[in-house]
């Protein structure tokens, strides 16, 4: 069950919006007539009485603003993310195509909406959260896994998420995305992450690299945890904030819910585990290590 604002919304498809590229700079205006300066000097304009004076040099134009990306470089992607301000605000800051290199051809809130976006628009790289309605990020994966085997025309995935929890970098890795990163990265290096997935490398963010190797280290599957089994994805989500130390103003803004929904999440968790408050659940999620 999702609480986010974009959860009902409609799966959007369409490039971009671009912005145009600044010009070189002007050369220095010329009159009827005109002499023409000397390089480093400014041009000369006749007056009346046939003498010559120098004219105010034309300022050059303004460059335009540096992108992250290399010319002739492209890449389509499709975000799936339930918060539709998220999805807005990566859009604007990497989808200005002719600045990055980036075009958006796609958006789904939720696991049904991301698989028929997905499979129509074919895009080379997915930016996908791992907690969505529907069952997640690792559905999507396992869903769409005959596109990223196709070996002419593979889509590949990067998790960008809000968690950077273990368990979430591990399970979506398994289930094939090339790399994991958190909504902390800046524009400029979520773009450059795109494009190495786009070619085909591996890319996480540099803490949670540790527990993809750590997980691979081990041929011994991880012990199944039924009761944290019993917990959605958000409410996992928000127990590992509670244990942190997080307020639910915090948690709110934190996951973008209103501290309604962070305190009906809360209920929901200490009405599974059976514990009484924060303080127990807190020693609870510890003694996992989910903190």
């Amino acid at each position: 069950m999702s609480d986010a604002n974009g959860a009902n919304d409609t799966a959007a498809q369409g490039g971009s919006g671009t912005t145009p590229s600044g010009g070189p700079g002007g050369s220095a205006a010329r009159g009827t007539g005109s002499a023409e300066g000397l390089p480093g000097e400014p041009a000369r304009q006749d007056t009346p009485d046939g003498t010559a004076e120098p004219t105010a040099p034309t300022a050059p134009a303004a460059p335009s603003a540096p992108g992250p990306s290399v010319p002739g470089r492209h890449v389509r992607v499709v975000l799936v993310d339930d918060h539709r301000m998220f999805r807005t605000g990566v859009r604007a800051e990497i989808g200005q195509t002719e600045r990055t290199g980036v075009e958006v051809v796609g958006e789904a809130p939720d696991v049904d909406q991301a698989v028929s976006v997905i499979t129509s628009t074919r895009p080379e790289v997915v930016l996908l959260d791992v907690h969505l309605p529907g069952g997640g990020g690792v559905e999507v994966l396992r869903r769409c896994s005959s596109l990223m085997a196709d070996a002419e025309q593979p889509v590949r995935f990067l998790a960008l998420s809000v968690s950077d929890a273990a368990e979430d970098v591990i399970g979506v890795i398994r289930g094939g995305a090339r790399g994991y990163v958190t909504k902390t990265i800046t524009g400029s290096d979520l773009v450059n992450s795109i494009f190495r997935v786009q070619e085909g490398d591996a890319v996480f963010s540099p803490r949670l690299a540790g527990f993809v190797l750590d997980a691979f280290a081990s041929t011994d599957a991880p012990p199944v945890d039924e009761d944290l089994d019993r917990l959605t994805q958000r409410e996992r989500e928000v127990l590992r904030l509670i244990a942190r130390g997080y307020a639910y103003k915090e948690i709110a803004k934190q996951l973008y819910i209103s501290v309604k929904t962070v305190e009906s999440h809360v209920s929901a968790v200490l009405r599974k585990l059976q514990l009484s408050n924060r303080h127990e659940l807190t020693r609870w999620a510890t003694a996992r290590r989910l903190v």
